[in-house]
């Protein structure tokens, strides 16, 4: 009895194994994403906020 279930355990040790060595791999890649923003125009819309109200406060400035 002996021989028997180490004969099993050897059989079940060889299938974990191969079945081990056979499973996929996955692999995820992600490319990088270039993003061109133009950011003129919100500058732009707070140097004019920016601007209207250093005129406001100072209006003998120009």
């Amino acid at each position: 009895m002996t021989r028997t279930r180490i004969s099993v355990a050897l059989i079940g040790l060889i299938a974990v194994i191969g079945t081990a060595a056979c499973t996929p791999t996955v692999r995820l890649q992600v490319d990088p994403i270039q993003i061109y923003a133009k950011l003129d125009a919100d500058v732009r819309v707070r140097l004019d906020k920016e601007l209207q109200d250093l005129l406001v406060e100072n209006p003998n400035l120009f």
